[in-house]
């Protein structure tokens, strides 16, 4: 080994490389499932935010001394959970709540939280006021969605511009991010999805099967492809789209029909002799297993499964399938034979550039407990029975 001469300069390890978005995003999700304030700076505006979930008296007067500002946070939510409060019409985006009096634990908790059992009317003389999904302000909401929390955060101005917020932060050890980065999070991390391990997996039913597991630059969630059998890139490869369900696909919950269809694709597919099951990470069609179980609670109240989601601050289906089209370019797979009851899902592969030249038909007979929740799909959501 040779060594360097003394006189060569050492590379300087006091400054980190500078962060992807993708990595800047996942550390801001971290902060905020962690109970931390950050930094969302948009184009024309900066916000201090934390999620409303879980938060205290300490988290709100915190912030307001952050902000250097006497005033209350407000409280920032979607327009479906505003909509459910009688604060406007639902569609996409968020509104800023300004409560006379200031916002305080109790009242944040009753506002955000649709399962509380006692909620909170809001008061009179109360502001609300739209903000732009790709503001700090907007782009904070997104932020409590994309790390599976209720879509609803406390937030106050940041005391500096938004050219300056990045350094104001930075001074101050709050991890900081771009409205724009939060906004394309989605697509940047489709784009990124690598494979990064695979092996032979042979399944009751299935034995020539192979698991590979897809990852994002950032080491973020994994999504899977479970490819039977030995599908041929130049036909129209039958393929199945899951999103992971813990109650029904491990648990074998009778509240829904998920784990009877990732069973039964895994046997259409294996007597058919190929195919593809993408096993994607969207759990509750994309709001998250805490937020599900929240779900289930708001259905046994009388809800269905459509209304559960938007009293919680979601739409009924927050699920996107750009990491699936992604997972099946790199399989080398540009034209499938869909298995599904769910026609979004073939207009949604066919804007990233994914042929389906046929749906076959994938369901299974209700039960006691799910004919609510199947009646609920066909009805609001167009699935086909």
């Amino acid at each position: 080994m040779t060594l360097a001469p003394l006189s060569q300069p050492r590379p300087d390890i006091s400054s980190p490389p500078a962060l992807s978005p993708l990595d800047r995003v996942g550390r801001a999700l971290a902060e905020l499932r962690r109970g931390a304030a950050v930094v969302v700076v948009g184009p024309g505006d900066a916000v201090l935010a934390a999620t409303a979930e879980g938060a205290d008296g300490d988290l709100l007067a915190n912030l307001s001394a952050l902000g250097e500002t006497e005033a209350a946070p407000d409280l920032l939510m979607t327009t479906r959970r505003a909509a459910v409060l009688n604060l406007g019409a639902p569609g996409p985006g968020a509104v800023r709540l300004g409560l006379p009096g200031g916002l305080t634990e109790d009242r944040l908790r009753r506002l955000a939280d649709p399962t509380e059992a006692d909620p909170v009317p809001v008061p009179a003389g109360s502001t609300v006021e739209p903000v732009a999904a790709d503001s700090g302000a907007g782009a904070a909401v997104v932020l409590a969605k994309l790390a599976r929390l209720l879509p609803a955060v406390v937030a106050v101005p940041c005391p500096v511009s938004a050219l300056e917020a990045l350094a104001w932060a930075r001074a101050r050890d709050i991890v900081a991010v771009a409205a724009e980065d939060v906004v394309a999070h989605h697509e940047t991390a489709a784009r990124a999805l690598r494979p990064v391990s695979e092996a032979r997996v042979p399944l009751m039913g299935a034995e020539e099967t192979r698991v590979i597991a897809f990852r994002p630059d950032d080491g973020g969630i994994e999504h899977l492809a479970i490819v039977i059998g030995r599908p041929d890139p130049e036909s129209a490869v039958l393929t199945r789209l899951h999103s992971e369900c813990f109650t029904g696909d491990i648990l074998g919950s009778l509240r829904c029909d998920c784990g009877e269809q990732l069973r039964g694709a895994i046997d259409v597919i294996s007597r058919a002799g190929a195919g593809v099951l993408l096993y994607l990470a969207q759990e509750g069609r994309g709001i998250g297993l805490v937020n599900k179980l929240r779900a289930y609670t708001l259905q046994d109240g009388g809800l269905d499964t459509v209304d559960a989601n938007e009293q919680l601050g979601f739409d009924d289906d927050e699920r996107l399938y750009s990491p699936a089209a992604e997972m099946l370019r790199h399989l080398g797979f540009t034209r499938v034979r869909l298995l599904t009851n769910n026609p979004r899902k073939v207009s949604a592969l066919a804007r990233h550039r994914i042929q389906v030249v046929e749906r076959v038909p994938h369901a299974f007979p209700a039960n006691a407990h799910n004919v609510g929740y199947l009646r609920a799909k066909a009805r609001r959501s167009g699935h086909l029975f």
